[in-house]
């Protein structure tokens, strides 16, 4: 790729540039690694450290560093360093992705009923399967292997990437003397627009309506989201996330990765779940979540466990305690 200098990266992108413009870059590294051909960004003051060492040929800062970055070489200074790193790094993705204009929208290999509908300036990427009914929206991309079931819509300026299942049943059975009778998914799965959707990740069609994905959500891999699940626009979940059927997660949420949220739960907007929690109750007030037991030595993990299960009898001994000593 050819090199660009530090005047058309700001041209492009803003923020403030000290130093020489005429300093070329020829590719993206972290602090530690980097080379004087290389831009960076430090987004998180505890490593100063690392910002001084550096041998990188710019680095992208916020104010409070400025001056300190400055003392090494050339910075680009921003309020918000990590979301101009992120649009950096757009910027070079475009500049180094081969030319997909002569591509087909659809790959040869690909399958795909007459009766959905592919935008034109959508694409679908090879052994994807799209059935009758389905919809992919203007500037959606469908990574290789994707499979979209029937009636499943997909909104515009989507990345769905390889081996995503939208659209198979939500896992829905009746106890009948000791067997189980499927219950007909006959819902489908809503997807808005902007939402990234990672690497095998299962979304279920709803029982009765549909599975819902609003604009902007962000879904790493190896997600599973249960039937009739709505999740709120931007929100993001990291990997092997399980979400149960019928929860409702509101708008601008976090969850981390490995955490559960039980079925037919709530969760307001605004609300931060913790890697490994369990969500066994909805939450009404947004805020940072953590149901995690901390990690400690395995022996003094045991004793404290074992102390966890006396703690019911040991609140009543309190309570009794207490009244008998009340004044």
């Amino acid at each position: 790729m050819r090199s660009i200098s530090l005047a058309v990266l700001v041209e492009k992108l803003g923020g403030e540039l000290i130093g020489s413009p005429d300093v070329l870059i020829a590719g993206l590294a972290p602090l530690d690694s980097a080379t004087s051909a290389d831009i960076s960004f430090l987004s998180n003051p505890k490593y100063q450290q690392q910002l001084t060492q550096s041998h990188a040929g710019c680095v992208i800062v916020g104010p409070s560093v400025a001056a300190l970055a400055s003392t090494r070489g050339p910075c680009i200074v921003t309020p918000n360093p990590y979301l101009y790193f992120a649009r950096l790094t757009q910027l070079w993705r475009k500049r180094t992705s081969r030319d997909a204009s002569g591509n087909p929208v659809i790959h040869p290999s690909a399958v795909v009923d007459p009766e959905a509908h592919i935008a034109a300036t959508a694409r679908i990427g090879p052994l994807c399967v799209i059935e009758a009914g389905a919809k992919v929206g203007e500037g959606t991309i469908l990574k290789s292997r994707v499979t979209l079931g029937e009636d499943c819509h997909i909104g515009d300026r989507c990345i769905v990437h390889s081996g995503v299942v939208i659209g198979a049943d939500g896992f829905g059975f009746a106890p009948d003397n000791g067997r189980w009778e499927k219950i007909e998914q006959l819902g489908a799965v809503r997807i808005g627009n902007d939402v990234e959707i990672g690497a095998n990740t299962c979304i279920d069609r709803g029982a009765l309506s549909d599975t819902i994905i609003e604009d902007g959500v962000k879904l790493d891999n190896l997600i599973q989201i249960g039937h009739n699940v709505r999740i709120g626009a931007h929100t993001a979940m990291a990997g092997c996330v399980g979400v149960a059927g019928s929860a409702t997660i509101g708008a601008h949420c976090t969850v981390g990765g490995g955490a559960i949220i039980l079925g037919h739960l709530s969760l307001a907007s605004g609300v931060h779940i913790s890697a490994a929690t369990v969500v066994s109750k909805s939450i009404h007030k947004p805020g940072n979540y953590t149901g995690i037991f901390p990690l400690d030595e395995n022996a003094n993990w045991e004793r404290n466990a074992a102390s966890l299960k006396q703690l019911h009898s040991l609140r009543d001994r309190i309570k009794t305690l207490e009244k008998e000593n009340k004044p």
